[in-house]
């Protein structure tokens, strides 16, 4: 896949952050795009921005949760795209989830969209992909392979993402390319319940603008071969490789990183933090 001129492009979680800028990107790049979220509607883009005439990426809605939901809409999108040459997975939601403490609706809820919903939603695709030799692009984190803790559902749901994506390239390389992407923070509305939560990640993650990572995903869905893993930006590689490569150390880092925060009282307003207040203080 070279360029985007004319591809039939499918887009999850098309009226969020990265969404919304992905929509735009794409039909900028002369590709036809069809979003999929919860809510029907339709997100604004402008293929050329200096006529003044702005144009519309439609959006289904459904909740990929159900799977009753997910292959009629699929099947619909693609239907209305006429086929379809890249599918990016990227609907996704956040949350603090203790590792420590029971699984709740917060952890049952990521487990469903960061992983499941996109599960169901690539193997609707899949048929259509495969006919157009086309391209699946996963949108993980870097906490995927780097995690920290107080997150567990959401490194645990992006790990087990990143574990599919590795099976499904064993299944179908050979006619299908399969990339994920991994992006750090960027500011969205999926920190607001961590942030509410006493739980920043302020001093923990370094953020990233979007730019990057829609940059990221465009690589991997134009590259002369789909790219098996690609990082945002340059400390990203570094992170990553790391994480690969000398995982004690990564731990180390991560560890010396949330030892500094819980001895300045970042944590202290946080009860989900409770527990690791308590060890730090005990020694």
């Amino acid at each position: 896949m070279s360029g985007l001129a004319g591809r039939r492009v499918l887009v999850t979680g098309a009226s969020g952050t990265f969404g919304r800028h992905l929509c735009a990107a794409f039909t900028a790049a002369g590709a036809r795009v069809v979003g999929i979220d919860r809510q029907p509607g339709t997100v604004a883009v402008d293929r050329d921005p200096g006529d003044g005439d702005g144009e519309g990426v439609p959006v289904l809605g459904c909740d990929l949760t159900d799977p009753a939901a997910v292959a009629p809409t699929v099947a619909a999108a693609v239907d209305r795209l006429g086929g379809l040459d890249l599918l990016v997975n990227n609907a996704g939601v956040g949350g603090p989830a203790p590792a420590e403490l029971p699984p709740d609706e917060v952890v049952r809820q990521q487990l469903e969209v960061n992983l499941l919903a996109a599960w169901r939603t690539t193997a609707a695709a899949l048929p259509a992909l495969e006919a157009a030799r086309g391209r699946v692009v996963f949108v993980a984190s870097r906490m995927a392979l780097l995690p920290l803790p107080l997150a567990a559902a959401y490194g645990v749901s992006k790990r087990a993402l990143v574990a599919y994506a590795d099976a499904l390239r064993h299944e179908v390389g050979s006619h299908v390319g399969v990339s994920v992407v991994y992006p750090s923070m960027v500011a969205s509305p999926i920190h607001d319940s961590t942030a509410d939560a006493g739980l920043s990640l302020n001093g923990v993650s370094r953020p990233e603008p979007v730019a990057g990572v829609v940059a990221a995903i465009l690589h991997a869905a134009t590259a002369r071969r789909a790219p098996r893993d690609v990082a945002t930006t340059r400390r990203g590689r570094l992170e990553l490789a790391l994480a690969r490569h000398a995982p004690r150390l990564a731990d180390r880092l991560v560890r010396r990183t949330v030892a500094a925060r819980l001895a300045a009282g970042d944590l202290d307003a946080a009860p989900l933090a409770a527990g690791m207040r308590r060890r730090h203080r005990a020694g």
